[in-house]
């Protein structure tokens, strides 16, 4: 048991390490200057052969992430202002995570 509280607690740092260095990250590229595309008229190497389908994805990988961060931002919110409600909640939804994956485990 002690074991599995260390494990548990060191990928809970490393998150909290990540989510972190996230945040920085996020913040650093808000205050930076947009990035211009180049003046000349002359395509991006690959441009062409995708045909702007690895932008449209990139674009929609960078607004998932900024969707994540902000829900991870309000939640964290959330907690601080209300801990007990949270914790509550939290135990209510691992029992209730338990109990389904028990039933689901005994057929």
């Amino acid at each position: 048991m002690m074991a599995s509280d260390q494990v548990l607690s060191r990928e809970l740092k490393s998150l909290q390490e990540e989510l972190s260095a996230a945040q920085r990250e996020r913040q650093a590229t808000a205050a930076a200057p947009p990035i211009q595309p180049p003046s000349s008229a002359e395509p991006i190497h690959g441009a062409e052969e995708s045909g702007g389908e690895k932008g449209e994805l990139r674009d929609q990988l960078g607004e998932l992430a900024n969707a994540v961060m902000s829900f991870l931002e309000d939640a964290e919110k959330d907690i601080a202002v209300h801990p007990a409600q949270s914790v509550a909640i939290a135990l209510v939804g691992g029992i209730l995570i338990g109990w389904l994956l028990g039933r689901r485990g005994g057929r």
